[in-house]
């Protein structure tokens, strides 16, 4: 069986004991990095196998762990912090689990990007990630466009080098969107930074950017006209679920965060 760990995102003490005992008992560990996940092991006394298990080796090692897991062994996987797949591998082995039937499961814990967003304040019943902020500028600018857009809070990973070139990005977009910037999550600096994209870069022109980094931001202020995408989800759920129409806009207005008289609205429109 294949089990999913999260691992502590920076206070170690952050480790259900559900997770210590699928570590002590599997038949080994895989992990990005062997010598960093070591750490955790030494940490809680855990002494099984370390196998390496990351971007540029996924494809290559697949097909041994498939068969060791088909051949009954326990196998978990671990990430160097937080939970696995979630920008980091281990969502093709879960696949291939699926495809071959082969049982899995989760052990929850530490993720960085719920953490960010319950530190931010912003709206946690509508939000999206979005994985790390690409570094090509045309590909940036697309995807901060549609994040700019959104309805509620995006979240990104960033890295020390690339945050202050997104945040350039974003004060050009949009120059009073309301941002924020969560780093070192549960670590002894951990810290919340607020504010407008020209308050962050006053900010980090005095205080070089360090450690791991959570961009957050806020969702669309103005008030989104509907359009016919948000009709389309109506006539899918309606005919989908074999609800009636009232039935479907309820659904569609609390997905889409908008007034049910502006979806009927546009409704009568279409």
């Amino acid at each position: 069986m294949l089990y999913v760990v999260s691992t502590p995102i920076g206070n170690l003490k952050d480790f259900s004991f559900r997770a210590l005992d699928v570590l002590k008992e599997c038949d080994y560990i895989l992990c990005e990095d062997t010598r960093h996940s070591q750490i955790l092991l030494n940490h809680y006394s855990i002494k099984k196998p370390l196998k390496s298990f990351h971007r540029f080796n996924e494809r290559m090692r697949l097909r041994t762990i498939l068969e060791d897991l088909e051949q009954g062994k326990n196998i978990a996987l671990i990430s160097d912090a937080g939970t696995p797949a979630v920008s980091d591998p281990g969502l093709q082995l879960i696949s291939e689990c699926h495809q071959k039937k082969i049982p899995m499961t989760t052990i929850p814990g530490a993720c960085a990007l719920i953490v960010a967003l319950l530190l931010s304040g912003f709206s946690s019943t509508v939000f999206q990630f979005l994985g790390f902020v690409p570094k090509k500028e045309k590909e940036r600018s697309l995807i901060l466009k549609t994040a700019l857009e959104y309805r509620g809070t995006s979240i990104f990973y960033e890295t020390p080098h690339q945050i202050q070139k997104t945040l350039f990005h974003l004060q050009k977009l949009d120059p009073t969107r309301f941002l924020c910037i969560v780093r070192e999550a549960t670590k002894l600096h951990e810290e919340s930074l607020f504010g407008e994209a020209s308050i962050l870069l006053d900010h980090f022109q005095t205080h070089a950017p360090r450690g791991e980094i959570v961009l957050l931001i806020s969702g669309n202020p103005q008030e989104c006209h509907l359009t016919g995408n948000v009709i389309s989800h109506v006539n899918i759920l309606q005919q989908e679920l074999n609800l009636s129409r009232s039935e479907a806009i309820k659904i569609a207005a609390k997905l889409h965060q908008a007034p049910k008289r502006e979806i009927y609205k546009e409704d009568l429109s279409f």
